[in-house]
This record gives structure tokens, sequence and C-alpha cells, in this order.
């Protein structure tokens, strides 16, 4: 895993590549938030959708909700990136649109994107 320190407008923003899965359960993905908080100090995480177990994308599994009510209990927020295009879940779908409608999870197409995302999301 590597993690590659931005900061642009002023704030902080750790940008995740990794070859291997690095968001699989809930464990790992709050390991992930404490290791970037800790290198890095940035609260605000962007992830290639690759590095992202299918099973956080299947919504009756309970992972994506759960990983981010802990982040925001722990005040980080998580732009991934990538395509999904390819998912047909209604609710997956509902559940991608009122996240990039709020202010601390986005799902977006490029790391420029999820970039500008994290840029604009007040901090709380």
């Amino acid at each position: 895993m590597n993690i590659e320190h931005v900061k642009k407008d002023g704030v902080d923003i750790a940008v995740i590549s990794s070859d291997e899965k690095v968001i699989v359960d809930i464990q790992s993905a709050l390991d992930l938030a404490m290791t970037v908080k800790y290198e890095t100090g940035a609260t605000k995480i962007i992830v290639d959708k690759t590095a992202v177990c299918e099973d956080f994308f299947v919504l009756s599994t309970g992972i994506a909700g759960e990983i981010l009510q802990k982040f925001i209990n722990y005040h980080v927020k998580l732009a991934i990136y990538g395509d999904y295009s390819n998912y047909t879940s209604k609710p997956l779908k509902d559940f991608i649109y009122e996240s990039n409608n709020g202010n601390n999870f986005f799902f977006v197409a490029t790391k420029e994107e999820a970039i500008q995302k994290l840029i604009n999301a007040q901090s709380k």
C-alpha cells in the first residue's frame, strides 16, 4: 500500500494506491483510517475502487454501512473513485446518489474528482 499525501487549498488528503485490497472488512477500513491519520495527519482519504472488496458494494452484507458509520464516528471522510457503470442494484445506486449529495462519502469516476469533493466537504 502506498499513501500519497496531497495538500491542496489548505486541505490534507491521503490518496491510497495498492495492488491488493485495502478495505475488505470493517477492521481493515479502521486500520487504514488510523494508519493514514498517524502517517499524514489527514482525515480525508481517497481510495481506488479496485482496492475495495466487492462485498462493500453489495449492501445486504452491511459492510458499507458499518464502515461509513465508523468513519463518521472518527470524523474521517472517504472518496472512492472508479467505474460504477456495471452495478445494476437500485439500492446501491440510491446509496451512491445519497452519499454524493452528503458531506462525508463520495463515489466518483476520477481521482481528480475525489480530490475536489473532499476539498469542498465541510469539516465537522
